[in-house]
Parts: structure tokens; sequence; C-alpha cells
């Protein structure tokens, strides 16, 4: 609990056996009352290495759903156990779970309903070792989303992110992209309903084991992007609506 708010962390996980349990062990349990655990079909041993380690909910995909639909099954669990604050946190370690306290801190006082662990803020990202491509191509979408947004987040592609329940509770994102566009998709669901996301500095790490995308589907990534982006300017301004932002039922 933090602040009388039960605390989620959710573990979307594709061959994360090498680095789950770095992760797990770096978690805040003292705060964090539920951790879940979505398995995407991993060719691995990431469920045996879940369940051995302890992580209470472990829930195997029989089939591969694709990055957006281990997120749609993360965020279900987590309404399913009455948890107020959820923050999605990838098992490659990549990012560090001792932001976890400062990320509740944030929505469990009220200050937003959203927060992001951003690795732009101060040289986190190129500290850490990102493709200087990746950089160029993570600096060009964002100034194009936070043009057609209208929003200055320092960045759109963490995969460090916390929610409040009231926020995945008020839009439909069962209905999102099953690839990686679900998250860019998820941003502009939210600002569209009118919430804000703050953002947080976070140190980052790429090396072997972390997971990444290819050059290929990095491409197909960034014209989702620019899409999404397009949809929700013109559902913004009337020009053309998008089911996009329907209510959730």
């Amino acid at each position: 609990m933090f602040n009388g708010k039960k605390v989620a962390v959710v573990l979307p996980a594709y061959k994360a056996a090498v680095t789950l349990e770095r992760t797990y062990r770096e978690i805040p349990l003292e705060i964090v009352d539920e951790v879940i655990l979505v398995d995407d079909n991993s060719p691995d041993n990431t469920v045996e290495v879940a369940r051995q380690i302890g992580i209470p909910h472990v829930i195997q995909h029989e089939k591969n759903k694709g990055y957006g639909g281990n997120q749609k099954t993360c965020y279900a669990k987590a309404l399913e156990l009455n948890c107020d604050i959820v923050i999605m946190l990838h098992p490659d370690y990549q990012y560090t779970p001792k932001l976890i306290h400062a990320m509740c801190s944030i929505i469990g006082n009220g200050l937003y309903e959203v927060v992001f662990a951003s690795r732009i803020l101060g040289k986190g990202a190129l500290r850490g070792g990102m493709p200087m491509y990746k950089y160029i191509a993570n600096r060009l979408l964002t100034a194009f989303e936070n043009i057609l947004l209208g929003q200055k987040l320092s960045e759109y592609h963490t995969g460090y992110r916390a929610f409040s329940s009231k926020v995945l509770r008020s839009i439909d994102f069962t209905h999102n992209d099953d690839d990686f566009v679900f998250d860019n998709e998820m941003i502009s669901q939210i600002f569209m309903n009118g919430f804000e996301i703050a953002e947080v500095t976070c140190p980052t790490k790429y090396f072997k084991e972390a997971s990444s995308i290819n050059f290929a589907r990095s491409t197909k990534y960034g014209l989702g992007v620019l899409r999404v982006s397009v949809q929700h300017f013109l559902h913004k301004h009337g020009i053309k609506k998008s089911k996009l932002y329907d209510k959730p039922v």
C-alpha cells in the first residue's frame, strides 16, 4: 500500500528468463501489493523462473499476442485485483525498479494520474548505451508528436509507466493495437481524456539481454506513431472522428 492505495507492478514478459530475477529483486515489495507477470508464450523458461522466485501472479499466453496484447492482459488483471496504482515495468532490467517509490508518490499524493520514467531527461539514454539511430528517431518522433498532440513530453517511447486505476478505467485500451503502437495509442487516449502526464528522470541500460526491436519493426513502429499522431490531431479538431477515443462499454 501507498497512502492507502493498493499498488500493482505488471511485467509484460517475452524471453525475460535471464533478467527477470534481477528486476524482481529490486521491486520495493514493502509498498507493492501485487506483482503480475504475463508471459507472451516465450520460447525460454521465463514462466519457470517467475514461479521459482515467487512472483504471486503468473499468466502465460498460449499463443503470442504481441507487446500490446500482453499489456492488455496485464492491466485487466490489475483492475480485476482492484489495484489503485498500476506500474508497467519491462522485466528486461533496462529500467530500474528503484523509481517505483517516486512514481507511486506522484500518483498516490494526487499530483498526477500518470507518470512516465523518461530516458531522455538528463543524459540517461546515451550514457546507458542507446544506439544513436534510435536516439535520433526518438527525438524526431517525439517532436512530431508534441506538435500534433499539443504537449511537451520529453519522450513517448519509454517502457516504464505508472497509471491510476481511474485512467485505466476511463480509456478503452482493449481495442488498441496488439503490437508496439499500443503505447502511443494509449498516450493519445490519455491526453484526449484530459489527463496530464508527469515525467521523472530514469537511467537506462542497454545490453545483450535487454529487449530491443530490429530495424524493420522499428520502422513499422515509427510509421504507426505518425499515424496515431495525425489521427489524434484530426479527432481533436473535429476534422475526422476516430473510434480510438470511444469510452469503455
